[in-house]
Formats: structure tokens, sequence, C-alpha cells
């Protein structure tokens, strides 16, 4: 458990601070990230699906409007909202990894035998955390009368964050593989790291827009 840590600790130090700057940068910067990370995890998803046309194909069409989302909303919001959504996803990732190796438990599913529900407690318990002091630091002033709203997005997020990583998870399990790629040490592929973000982002497009 110490080593594989130690490889995701060293991988999020790197790859944190660059995806930071892209988004901070926006324009054309944040424009060929998007598109780089895109490429990577379609790659990762065809491999992954190689054997079955219908679900590659729909596959791909689902990520590439995933990113068209992720890209609308960094350019109709500001860019600290689009950190604090991938913040809140992370955050998600690394309570439910850290509780589920610290506490270990009943198995959450058979789709992802590591996943337990001390895993899942540990997901909205850190974006929770996190979440009280953000607000107490940020928004109590700005849009007072609003802490359970503000608390409810939060948990909202790691909840579809959670589902998308099942969703993925459930479909490595169908292909018989453990990580969709092995670009990032201790963590797999692009698609592992980013699976809750690719939901999380469609799904405030659909709300904002048509619900």
């Amino acid at each position: 458990m110490i080593n594989e840590f130690k490889k995701r600790l060293i991988t999020s130090l790197i790859l944190i601070p660059i995806s930071i700057f892209f988004i901070i940068k926006g324009s054309i910067f944040f424009i060929f990230f998007l598109g780089t990370l895109f490429l990577a995890t379609t790659y990762e998803w065809i491999k992954m699906t190689k054997k079955n046309n219908l679900l590659k194909f729909l596959g791909i069409i689902f990520l590439l409007f995933s990113f068209y989302t992720a890209f609308e909303f960094r350019v109709n919001e500001n860019y600290q909202d689009f950190l604090f959504a991938v913040l809140i996803c992370i955050l998600t990732d690394i309570g439910g990894y850290i509780f589920g190796k610290i506490f270990k438990g009943p198995k959450l599913t058979k789709i992802s035998p590591k996943k337990t529900y001390a895993g899942v407690f540990g997901g909205f318990l850190l974006p929770f955390i996190a979440g009280l002091v953000v607000y107490q630091y940020e928004y109590t002033n700005e849009i007072p009368d609003s802490g359970l709203y503000f608390l409810i997005i939060i948990l909202f997020i790691s909840l579809i964050s959670q589902i998308g990583d099942l969703i993925i998870s459930y479909f490595k399990r169908k292909a018989k593989i453990k990580d969709t790629g092995k670009i990032l040490p201790g963590h797999g592929g692009l698609l592992d790291r980013i699976d809750g973000m690719i939901f999380v982002f469609p799904t405030f497009f659909i709300i904002f827009n048509f619900i």
C-alpha cells in the first residue's frame, strides 16, 4: 500500500500543477489540454472495448460530449468554479482511496471488488470538509445563508463522481482489465483518473441548460 501510495502521490504532485496551469490560462492552452486528454482517453476506451464496435462508438460520442461540456463550463464560468468542481472530484477519489485502504470493511459491489462502504463514506466526507472550509473563507460574505445549498451541490458532485467511477469499473471488469492504461504510475490510465469528472460536467450541463 505504501509503495502504491508513493507512486500516486508523486504522479499527482506532477499532474495537478500542470492541469491547474492549463485551466487558469484558458484560451488555446485549455483547448490543447482538453484535446490531449480527449485523444488519450479515447484511445484507452477503444482498447478497452475493441470487441464491441457499438459500445466503442457510443463511448467515443459520450467522451466527445463530456469534453465539450467541460469546455463550455470553463468558458461560461470563471476558472475558480471549474477548479472547484475538479477539486471535489479529486477529493472524492482521495477520500475513497484512503478510507477504503484504512478501514476496509464490507465490499460495495462485485462490479469493483476494491470499493467498500468505508470508501464511499470517505468519498463524501473529504469533499464535504473541504466545502465547509471553502464556503467559510470564500462565500460566506458573497452568498450569505446559502451554506446548505452549497454543501448539497458538493455532495451531488461527489455522488456523480463515484457513480462515474463505478460505471468505468464495470466496463473494465467486462474487458477483464485492472486499469484503462499505464500512463500514470500508481493511477493507471487517464480514464482511471478522470472517470468521475467525465460524468460530472455533462450532468451539470444538462441540468443548467435543460432542467
